[in-house]
């Protein structure tokens, strides 16, 4: 009889447990790199420019600095997305030492929450590394979540925005 209830009882948490962590709210990071042709300060001055993401990101229409200096932590700004929507966002750091940019989205049209990035360029033997990583959570934390508003869309909408971003950059700055 003990081996009986003692069988129950571990059915019964692990049960608990599957349900208890398919509501846990994960963090999701994602990291993308891409290698330019081009000395590092040129492409500092051109993705470090808080004011401009349209100068080199395929799908930012506008950037609007909407308060503060945009060189200075605190600056907010606008992005206007070609395909409708857009974000707002913070620098809460950026350093032209480390040739580094921090950002949080405020509000926005995104399937996420709590996001937080960072752009970073380095010097590379002659050629430049730009390194954009952010971590957030997916918008709607319900469980299940809906349709289009899991962790991997969330994930796959930020891994492509970097993508297609980077790969502009290095065209950009290459020329």
């Amino acid at each position: 009889m003990n081996k009986f209830f003692a069988s129950l009882l571990g059915a019964a948490l692990v049960s608990l447990s599957g349900a208890a962590s398919a509501a846990i709210d994960e963090t999701i990071r994602v990291k993308e790199t891409v290698e330019i042709n081009a000395p590092a300060d040129k492409v500092w001055a051109i993705v470090g420019d808080f004011g401009k993401m349209e100068a080199w990101h395929p799908g930012i229409a506008k950037t609007e600095i909407t308060g503060g200096n945009k060189d200075e932590a605190g600056a907010t700004r606008t992005l206007t997305f070609k395909d409708g929507g857009g974000v707002k966002e913070t620098l809460t750091a950026r350093d032209n030492g480390s040739m580094t940019m921090k950002y949080d989205i405020t509000e926005g049209t995104l399937p996420l929450r709590e996001y937080s990035a960072t752009i970073t360029v380095t010097s590379n033997g002659g050629k430049t590394t730009v390194l954009w990583k952010s971590m957030f959570k997916r918008q709607d934390p319900a469980n299940p979540p809906a349709a289009g508003k899991d962790d991997q869309a969330a994930k796959d909408t930020i891994l492509g925005i970097f993508k297609s971003g980077l790969e502009n950059l290095k065209k950009v700055s290459e020329q």
